[in-house]
């Protein structure tokens, strides 16, 4: 039952009582896990292109930048990087100082993390001796702390957008800095302006703004371009509410009622307030220095130059539906179409009538597209590319994580990872915008159990945002190389040579 001042806290975080009791179902009857098919492949749902392939479709995403065109390269960066030093968190709280596994990994490659400099002098103004010294007076717990707490370098406190990455003969770059570069060599338009959006926390937005003040006019120089870039919050009206072991609304100890944030998925909403014609989609931690940048760039342009492709095309066969004497021989190369390129069918096809075909392929057509990079499965965590069953009863592609999928052993037959490297097109025939909340398949969220207060809770989160908010676009999937792909998830993966 919700009382009056419920009702209120409803109306100031601007979420519907329709909304909070549609979430309290979920508790109670759960998320279906989806009906797969198969796990997408290069034999089926993965383009896998050969050189001369990817030099045609470089061209004509340089092709396309050089028109009119509005192209947006838009980077998640709220998450917080407490969880990059978990294990130096844990030793640093330890009550002993043995120094093993990945943290003796940590200390052994101290001196060539980018934050090194900047952490030594942190050392000296605290404890008046620097962390080499430290190390040898077997005081390394004082050398995380000065990395770490707030009186130090705080790092275990600000969001991975804000550390320093990677080591340059003249400056050190944060993940900010290296989407700045990224975005100049390939989203670049013939006016030479950049657009870049980041998704930040309200914390931590003063520190971006900042970062980004002292270094824009360096990088404008250095890449000859003018850089536009915006910040967004995400929105108080997507999180979601926490319920008790029974599904009831949990409270706090004052009563109210507790909101938690609906994870990235959240962001399909600030994605759609983006006036674009084309958004790069990538993780803030997916980066590596300019040496190595190459092969991201290439791709980049690569699955582009198959959007606006692809897209041309859709526009075409969209036109050509507007005809009402349209031909079934017309019909059948629009719907092979749909198959060859989208990887879009359903069983019953061929015993419609054309004016149910033609109905189908419009609905399929006029939706957003996007073409995301897939690399070979080498053991990562996270989601990947399936071949699945819509409520309406057509196959197409979906990224799925883990707990989507009820029988895990069609996870060993993956072949590839989804490496969040997606570029989308999210305007109609027209040029208006498509509204992507209505493309969002509300029954793809995910119960996770936390705790508050020592309390026990189950928190919603809404459909990811590669995954369910955008399951029903039109997906390509394309193989990319796995050296596209450099997360940083640990502090330690800054020591790979791809960080280095």
């Amino acid at each position: 039952m919700m009382t009056t001042s419920d009702l209120q806290q409803l109306q100031e975080k601007g979420i519907s009582l329709q909304q909070v009791q549609q979430q309290l179902d979920s508790f109670k009857a759960g998320f279906p896990f989806l009906k797969i098919d198969a796990a997408a492949s290069k034999k089926r749902g993965i383009m896998e292109l050969s050189q001369q392939d990817a030099d045609e479709y470089v061209a004509k995403w340089e092709n396309y930048l050089a028109g009119e065109c509005m192209v947006v390269k838009f980077v998640p960066a709220s998450g917080a990087a407490s969880r990059m030093f978990k294990d130096l968190f844990e030793y640093m709280d330890s009550e002993s100082d043995e120094i093993s596994g990945s943290v003796k990994e940590f200390f052994d490659g101290l001196t060539r993390f980018a934050f090194y400099t900047e952490l030594n002098e942190t050392c000296q103004k605290l404890y008046g001796a620097s962390a080499e010294q430290l190390i040898q007076t077997n005081r390394q717990k004082l050398i995380v702390a000065a990395l770490l707490k707030k009186d130090g370098m705080n790092y275990g406190n600000l969001p991975k957008g804000l550390l320093k990455f990677h080591l340059y003969p003249q400056e050190q770059r944060t993940p900010l800095l290296e989407h700045l570069a990224e975005g100049a060599m390939y989203a670049a338009n013939a006016d030479k302006k950049v657009n870049l959006h980041f998704t930040v926390s309200g914390e931590h937005l003063p520190f971006f703004k900042s970062h980004l003040q002292d270094n824009v006019k360096t990088y404008e120089d250095k890449f000859a371009v003018n850089y536009n870039v915006g910040f967004s919050e995400q929105k108080a009206s997507t999180d979601t509410i926490a319920a008790d072991a029974e599904g009831n609304p949990f409270r706090n100890e004052d009563g109210s009622l507790l909101f938690r944030p609906g994870g990235h998925g959240a962001l399909i909403e600030n994605l759609n307030d983006i006036d674009a014609d084309v958004i790069f989609v990538k993780n803030i931690d997916n980066v590596v220095p300019d040496v190595l940048k190459q092969p991201t760039v290439i791709y980049k342009k690569v699955i582009a130059g198959i959007l606006v492709n692809t897209q041309q095309q859709i526009f075409a066969y969209l036109k050509e539906l507007e005809n009402n004497s349209i031909s079934e021989a017309k019909l059948a190369v629009i719907y092979r179409f749909c198959e060859t390129k989208l990887s879009i069918t359903h069983e019953k096809y061929d015993t419609w009538s054309q004016d149910e075909k033609v109905n189908f392929l419009r609905e399929k057509l006029n939706r957003p597209l996007r073409v995301c990079g897939m690399v070979k499965n080498e053991g990562e965590p996270g989601g990947g590319p399936f071949i699945v069953y819509n409520n309406d009863g057509s196959l197409s592609l979906q990224i799925l994580e883990s707990s989507q999928i009820q029988h895990k052993e069609i996870m060993q037959t993956a072949t590839h990872f989804n490496p969040v490297d997606l570029v989308c097109a999210v305007k109609k025939q027209n040029g208006e915008k498509f509204h992507l909340p209505d493309f969002v398949d509300e029954k793809t969220g995910f119960i996770s159990q936390k705790s508050k207060n020592g309390r026990e809770l189950q928190a919603l989160e809404l459909p990811g945002l590669w995954n369910g908010a955008m399951s029903n676009w039109n997906t390509i999937f394309v193989e990319v190389p796995v050296e596209t792909f450099n997360p940083v998830k640990t502090v330690n993966d800054l020591l790979r040579k791809q960080h280095q």
